[in-house]
């Protein structure tokens, strides 16, 4: 019996989809679904580069070398979600812990497959100083290849899988053909192209095919813009620090007010990084001996040239302390601590989160765990944009005639005295908020 061109291709087509799929689970390891190059960004970048030593070591083939040096199984792992307890509990993470005096960034929430998912995708990256012809090793900082590693393989991951479905449809289609013809339906569909039979399909149903093109339209939009509006959203942003401060222990269990170290918040734009010698005030006699974060106070003596043996004294000998930026603003946008902290009486856990009880690195707080800490306004744009200034603008309400500040008792007396239809009209809601009050005026936080 003769084999019909439609039933040649549909046997290709079938073998093709088999092939893809052998493929995508060949060539594409499971680090691709966990996308280690997001990961390795968020977490990692800060601090390590895939084949350049930088704050910490170089990452490329990092299981290799713990495996080869006589890591015990699994310490990695360890090591990435608290370097402390793998330093306990293995030799080799003790003596990896002397390679820098900076300190390790725990990752607690990174599984073992999210880790695999880094390092794997730290493996596939190319040597830049092969790449280059065996140059200075330098790393070529290429903003189009660092766009095209943020999307990583999420971006191969969609591609693959419309590639499989694509011809999974042409399959169906050929079997669709196929019965046709064998059941004398097809007419002279035998000679048809599948691009001819597409052009009838689409006409005859046209109604149905135009809303959906246009519903996929529309999605592709709405998905770009989507895109769009999350560039520079920086929510969950967590650099390592060259010293690991716990701010549950001093303002959380030793009840160190905030302002006690970032002292410039009432009375300046900045809140201020304290300075090592304000860390010295306790410290001259608090050095942690026997605790775990004895190493850390040491850094602090080696910062302030500090030399505690006897009564202790300065040697001269200081090392400036290089801590890492977390809130970081565009230079077109004016933010102005003290007015929010003195003027608008805003808490610091409003914006910073509970510090009380956070143990870990500073970080910027995604919108929903600041909305979970009572008193807070709550919001729902993301943390450190636009319209989470406005919404909170919009949202706040301002202490009116109470006499404890004399920037809203003027502009009160004003708005009673001079335009009472406006006053009556703003307390409406019981309430006057900041964005009554000319907090949504452009100038107010753009130069």
């Amino acid at each position: 019996m003769k084999i019909s061109n439609i039933q040649k291709v549909k046997r290709n087509i079938l073998g093709l989809t088999a092939v893809f799929t052998i493929l995508v689970f060949l060539l594409f390891p499971t680090s691709l679904w966990a996308d280690g190059g997001g990961d390795f960004k968020a977490k990692c970048s800060s601090c390590h580069q895939p084949h350049k030593n930088s704050t910490g070591p170089k990452l490329f083939q990092a299981r290799q070398k713990w495996s080869t040096g006589g890591a015990k199984e699994g310490s990695i792992y360890q090591w990435v979600n608290n370097w402390q307890t793998a330093v306990a509990n293995d030799p080799y993470a003790a003596n990896v812990s002397k390679w820098s005096a900076t300190a390790m960034t725990a990752f607690p929430e990174l599984s073992k497959e999210q880790i695999n998912g880094i390092l794997d995708w730290v493996d596939a990256q190319p040597d830049p100083a092969l790449a280059a012809g065996g140059g200075s090793g330098n790393v070529v900082n290429d903003p189009a290849m660092e766009a095209t590693e943020e999307e990583g393989g999420g971006f191969w991951f969609w591609v693959i899988l419309s590639i499989i479905f694509f011809t999974i449809i042409l399959s169906v289609g050929g079997v669709r053909r196929q019965l046709k013809i064998s059941v004398g339906e097809g007419g002279s569909d035998d000679e048809q192209t599948y691009l001819s039979e597409l052009k009838t399909w689409a006409w005859k149903y046209r109604l149905p095919v135009g809303l959906g093109v246009l519903v996929i339209v529309i999605s592709v939009i709405v998905t770009i813009f989507q895109g769009l509006y999350r560039i520079n959203v920086v929510e969950n942003y967590q650099p390592s620090q060259p010293i690991a401060f716990p701010h549950d222990r001093h303002a959380g269990v030793n009840g160190i007010d905030c302002k006690y170290c970032h002292n410039s918040v009432t009375k300046s734009k900045s809140a201020g990084i304290p300075s090592v010698n304000v860390c010295m005030n306790c410290h001259k006699q608090i050095n942690g001996e026997g605790k775990p974060f004895a190493g850390e106070i040491k850094k602090i003596y080696t910062a302030a040239g500090w030399n505690p043996a006897g009564a202790g004294k300065y040697t001269g000998n200081t090392k400036p302390i290089v801590w890492n930026k977390v809130h970081v603003l565009p230079d077109h946008v004016y933010f102005n601590h003290s007015q929010h902290v003195v003027v608008g009486g805003i808490d610091c856990k409003q914006c910073h989160g509970d510090m009380t009880k956070m143990n870990e690195t500073v970080k910027v707080q995604p919108v929903s765990e600041l909305n979970k800490i009572e008193g807070n306004v709550k919001l729902t744009k993301p943390t450190l944009t636009m319209g989470w200034c406005i919404e909170c603008h919009g949202a706040k309400d301002v202490p009116l005639g109470d006499g404890k500040n004399g920037y809203y008792d003027e502009i009160h007396r004003r708005l009673r005295d001079n335009d009472k239809s406006l006053y009556k009209k703003y307390l409406k809601d019981g309430k006057v908020s900041v964005s009554e009050l000319g907090g949504w005026e452009c100038a107010k936080c753009h130069y």
